[in-house]
């Protein structure tokens, strides 16, 4: 994947975050994910790609822009995008932590076609690469990472979607040891979290969105550390949504390779909201401050993108809300 190109994704999702930020607070997670999904699309058609949505935001019939199969931007090589304009559309209507703008780009074929479904996972970064098994119980895989990270298992943090379903591997950790943060949603930043050191963060387990969990793996292949998981139906039509999709073995664990084929990928997000890695937009007269981060799986780069945008001086001005 071209190079040139990871800079004009961030554009992408700066220009998602701006537009989202603005509502920030104010209890429309709709509009909120609305706005996000407009400026995004339209950011889209100024890169030069040939692009195939295949995660986005829903089937044809459910979104009226980056749903899945669309085609966008301005012409060039054939790719395949994973997008969440707006990932933790309750974090930004309450005002809480954790949410970005994210997006994914590889060569065709190479993004799992996730069904809109749940999946559980577990990622971890570098040093743990290797040591995890999404089949064996928690305090096994603590134990194997809290190994290869050279510490005991009351050193690692753990982070878990708070959720009922997740009672039991919450108390399995409580009692091996491990400290424990609950996030209320938005599993893609924290598995980021736990594959960049200095983070505090040492490993992402639990259930989650199908989707998300590609733009997770995306991030770690990027970044060298390892993800594995299983899809997580709730009924028939879950398995049948799987099956349509191509995945005939649905209990199949699937590895970060099988998530992300090959290292031509290249990973793009922008903090919305305050994180523990990125900080979120922050607006003043005519303009806002955005944080980024954009990777390339190929060289394993790793870019901070501090930046000023100008209203007054950008065809993408942002409209109030």
């Amino acid at each position: 994947m071209e190079r040139e190109l990871a800079l004009e994704f961030v554009r992408v999702t700066e220009a998602a975050a701006v537009a989202c930020g603005r509502w920030m607070g104010r209890g429309d997670k709709i509009a909120a994910d609305q706005a996000a999904v407009d400026a995004m699309r339209a950011a889209f058609d100024t890169v030069n790609i040939s692009g195939r949505v295949v995660i986005g935001e829903g089937e044809m019939d459910e979104a009226p822009m980056l749903y899945i199969g669309e085609e966008v931007g301005h012409g060039g090589r054939k790719v395949d995008i994973a997008v969440d304009p707006l990932e933790g559309t309750n974090l930004v209507a309450k005002g809480l932590p954790g949410s970005i703008a994210v997006l994914a780009i590889a060569p065709q074929g190479c993004l799992l076609h996730a069904p809109d479904m749940y999946m559980d996972k577990i990622a971890v970064g570098p040093r743990a690469k290797g040591k995890i098994d999404i089949n064996a119980p928690v305090t096994e895989n603590l134990k194997s990472v809290a190994a290869a990270l050279e510490r005991g298992v009351e050193d690692l943090t753990v982070v878990i979607l708070d959720r009922p379903r997740h009672a039991a591997i919450i108390k399995e950790a409580r009692d091996a040891g491990a400290r424990i943060k609950l996030i209320s949603d938005g599993d893609v930043s924290p598995a980021i979290n736990a594959a960049i050191d200095g983070t505090a963060v040492h490993m992402l387990l639990g259930i989650g969105g199908a989707p998300e969990g590609v733009l997770a793996a995306a991030a770690i292949k990027c970044l060298g550390g390892d993800m594995q998981a299983k899809l997580w139906p709730e009924n028939d039509n879950d398995i049948e949504r799987a099956r349509g999709m191509g995945i005939t073995d649905i209990n199949k664990v699937f590895t970060l390779d099988d998530l992300v084929k090959g290292d031509e990928v290249i990973f793009a997000a922008t903090a919305i909201t305050q994180g523990d890695l990125l900080n979120g937009v922050r607006y003043f007269g005519g303009g806002a401050r955005t944080h980024s981060i954009v990777m390339r799986a190929s060289t394993g780069t790793v870019r901070f993108v501090d930046a000023i945008h100008k209203f007054d001086k950008k065809p993408m001005a942002i409209k109030r809300a």
